[in-house]
């Protein structure tokens, strides 16, 4: 049995007139790779910097923040693998190309947040039980201030490479370093709160909260890889665009069997155009084209398949159609 047809559509929002990457093809990749090497170079120079500070420290607030920096580093490595990955053009045994590697390296970044947070939470526990003062906290404070400015730059051009590309990939690794930035900030707050106060406990609770956002930054991007991986629809509003888009055809009386998904930045895009039965197979064929260009036009990575029905088609009885 077919889907219900579609008629009207909801008018999206004026945000929603374009949702394709402005840039394709080479000036993606480009503007990907920049992201993953930048990622790389501030997680490796976060960790040679937060491991000498601990050492230095012995602060719990300032391991959990080494080992967050050393999971970037790792999900930042996994992101750069996912973007070499989903470049690749399609082959024989992979027809529709490679961009799920993208949400496959996002799964695994998740993997990493979860284990890191429990590993944080653990020795925030063991530092509230236990606590030892810090020591050398000015230079803690440098540190985390420099950590501060080499993050916040870093999520800064994820944001805009997102932006051009729509990689998942990039905006997993950019929710990462986002989360690294509110850890940072708040180990810099701890430190200048223990100083001032002399709350050695504070350090202990840091840890605790860190953990809690490690978490919450992984179920994020876990449920955004697992909505890639099982082929979840288009956002509404990407939907109604395309019912709308399609509507403004005159040639076309409705739609029916409208499926979308997403690999990576590419969407996939089927639907059922229904038209005059009077039509000739040559003119069916120009109006989906028609269509079809108009939907590239807002959609330009997407595959399209259109298959023309005539109107009523599914009032016809199973047998008067073989």
């Amino acid at each position: 049995m077919t889907a219900p047809h579609i008629h009207k559509a909801s008018a999206p929002a004026a945000s929603a007139a374009r949702h394709s990457p402005p840039v394709r093809g080479q000036a993606r990749q480009r503007l990907m790779r920049l992201a993953s090497i930048a990622s790389l170079v501030v997680a490796t120079s976060m960790i040679v910097a937060k491991l000498l500070t601990w050492m230095l420290t012995d602060s719990i607030g300032m391991l959990a923040s080494l080992a967050d920096s050393l999971l970037d580093l790792v999900a930042s490595a996994v992101t750069f693998w996912a973007i070499r990955a989903a470049a690749a053009p399609p082959d024989e045994e992979h027809r529709f190309g490679h961009g799920k590697a993208e949400p496959i390296a996002a799964l695994a970044q998740a993997g990493f947040v979860v284990g890191t947070s429990v590993l944080v939470a653990v020795q925030a526990v063991h530092q509230l039980t236990n606590p030892v003062p810090l020591s050398h906290v000015g230079v803690g404070m440098a540190v985390m201030a420099a950590a501060c400015v080499l993050t916040g730059g870093l999520v800064l051009l994820q944001r805009w490479v997102y932006q051009q590309t729509h990689s998942v990939a990039v905006k997993a690794d950019s929710l990462h370093y986002q989360a690294d930035l509110g850890i940072n900030l708040a180990v810099l707050a701890a430190f200048v709160v223990t100083e001032w106060l002399g709350w050695w406990w504070l350090d202990g609770v840091m840890g605790l909260g860190i953990a809690l956002v490690l978490l919450r930054s992984a179920w994020h991007i876990g449920r955004s890889a697992m909505d890639m991986l099982m082929d979840r629809e288009l956002p509404d509003n990407e939907r109604a665009l395309i019912v709308q888009t399609v509507q403004q055809h005159g040639g076309v009386a409705s739609l029916h069997d409208l499926k979308t998904r997403m690999a990576g930045a590419d969407r996939f895009i089927q639907m059922h155009l229904e038209m005059d039965g009077q039509l000739s197979l040559y003119q069916a064929h120009a109006l989906s084209d028609q269509v079809e260009e108009a939907l590239r036009q807002l959609f330009p990575q997407a595959e399209i398949i259109i298959h023309q029905d005539p109107v009523g088609v599914e009032t016809i009885p199973d047998m008067a159609r073989v």
